[in-house]
């Protein structure tokens, strides 16, 4: 019998690209919501017990609330929101950071997927802390640019407005006050004493992230380590060689993939993480993580 999948939230970004992975799958059966009674507490309440795995792609309050109103054992949910990145209980939705961390999704009834700019970030922190070449009290920066589709549909009708703001023609920094909702996950999963000195930047392109970490470390010692550290994974690489003097942001847009381009010199190097803020920073992780607790191809749906 296939497994049933319910979208709490599909009419949003990341729930409509979740769906558009998931629509042709024969595998699953996708549970479809009448559009009238979405927002239906007992409509709802029925499709998330009814449901075996459930992705919530909702604002915080809201999906702390969809989990109360499971009542049952079997359904498990992803939940996409930032409320339970760092909850116990709860497994971190990155399997590649580990063989643990992937054992946790693969049996958790509850799974929360990373945030975008955090994904980036932790890709790169977390093996070169478990391998000792960054003290867990470092201090550490990042910036990291992302398409204005990371900010929702208010923001993209914002981009896409024809007599928008001249502002939105340049990119933009935010997060200025260092309260950005995914810096307590950067610094839990990667065991940091504190976390990094964060700028996110949002710039005028649909999709697409590129996160940067500068390092004091040189760049031969950076790639045999991440290389090492990721070998064998399907959805994330370490780029041996970069060919160009530049780093597109928007490079792996359409993709599920995650590149690590490491450059600089023997004292001073940057690893930078691409990929579709949208795929493996969103909605693309999810159904990775999705694979995994149901039992299918890890990369099953996926455009790698």
């Amino acid at each position: 019998m296939r497994p049933k999948v319910y979208i709490d939230g599909k009419e949003g970004t990341t729930g409509l690209q979740i769906y558009d992975r998931l629509a042709a799958r024969e595998d699953i059966e996708l549970l479809l919501i009448d559009e009238e009674r979405r927002k239906d507490p007992a409509e709802r309440k029925k499709f998330l017990n009814a449901a075996d795995l459930v992705f919530l792609c909702l604002p915080d309050a809201a999906a702390v609330e969809a989990v109360s109103l499971i009542d049952n054992g079997h359904t498990r949910v992803i939940d996409c929101s930032t409320a339970h990145r760092t909850a116990e209980g709860w497994a971190y939705g990155f399997p590649e950071l580990s063989p643990e961390r992937r054992e946790a999704i693969r049996t958790s009834k509850r799974v929360a997927n990373p945030g975008c700019h955090a994904t980036g970030f932790i890709s790169i922190v977390y093996p070169l802390v478990q391998m000792g070449l960054i003290p867990r009290d470092a201090a550490l920066s990042c910036f990291s640019l992302t398409g204005y589709s990371g900010g929702g549909k208010k923001m993209i009708a914002q981009y896409e407005d024809a007599e928008r703001e001249p502002a939105l023609d340049s990119p933009r920094i935010y997060g200025l006050t260092q309260e950005h909702k995914h810096l307590p996950e950067m610094q839990k999963i990667c065991g940091l004493t504190a976390p990094p000195v964060f700028s996110p930047i949002v710039a005028d392109y649909y999709k697409g992230m590129a996160a940067t970490v500068p390092l004091f470390l040189d760049r031969e010692t950076l790639t045999r380590a991440l290389t090492e550290h990721y070998r064998g994974s399907a959805a994330v690489r370490v780029s041996a060689a970069w060919e160009g003097t530049m780093l597109a942001a928007n490079t792996l847009a359409g993709s599920d993939s995650l590149s690590l381009i490491v450059e600089g010199n023997r004292q001073r190097s940057t690893v930078t993480a691409l990929f579709d803020n949208l795929g493996k920073g969103a909605s693309g992780a999810a159904v990775q993580n999705m694979n995994l607790m149901l039992g299918f191809e890890e990369t099953a749906g996926l455009e790698l």
